[in-house]
């Protein structure tokens, strides 16, 4: 059955050519997940507070590396994109201290549209790392892809979320009651969505 419109961002738009490393303000990067991230995988998920947001945990590096090979896996099938927050270290060298995550899950490309997810590692926390790596993932969305739509979502007791989601331009659209279980049960979630066009707040 034929669609009535094209697709919004044509397939072999992410696939036909390797996950770029994206430029993020203040001398960081995002960069693909490697294989050698398994450690700083398994101590982010055994962290109490990415715990407390998330549905699994990854047990060993075993799993973390099978996790990351998902991860770059979904970027050739374009169903997402998983970067690593890095800061760079000496000169040259772009793999550095791996600091977070962010990512574009739920990828759907026939109506340009994707969800904004992160977490950022204890030690680097309240130092801005999250709203400037989600700026800068907007940014190449919007610009570079040419996304028309990127959701963010999170529980409603989820303050820190809900703060970067305020800082980096993401309207708060509603609550989806009773929509997410976490492991002390259902949560409200706040939905925010920025379009292209939308300006960021910070």
């Amino acid at each position: 059955m034929p669609y009535l419109v094209p697709p919004h961002i044509p397939p072999g738009r992410l696939s036909d050519s390797a996950q770029p490393t994206l430029s993020v303000a203040e001398g960081l990067l995002l960069r693909p997940w490697r294989p050698e991230d398994a450690p700083t995988v398994v101590a982010a998920f055994s962290d109490p507070a990415i715990q407390h947001w998330h549905l699994r945990r990854a047990d060993d590096e075993d799993e973390a590396r099978d996790w990351i090979g998902q991860w770059r896996d979904a970027w050739y099938a374009e169903t997402g994109a998983h970067w690593a927050v890095v800061r760079p270290g000496s000169a040259g060298d772009r793999t550095g201290e791996v600091l977070g995550r962010v990512s574009l899950r739920t990828l759907i490309p026939e109506i340009g549209q994707a969800e904004c997810s992160y977490w950022v590692l204890p030690a680097a926390r309240g130092r801005g790392v999250a709203p400037r790596a989600v700026s800068a993932l907007a940014r190449w969305a919007f610009e570079e892809v040419g996304f028309e739509r990127l959701e963010l979502a999170h529980s409603v007791r989820n303050e820190p979320s809900c703060r970067v989601a305020a800082k980096t331009g993401f309207a708060l659209e509603g609550t989806r009651r009773h929509s997410h279980p976490h492991a002390d049960g259902w949560h409200d979630m706040h939905l925010h969505a920025r379009l292209r066009g939308d300006g960021a707040n910070g």
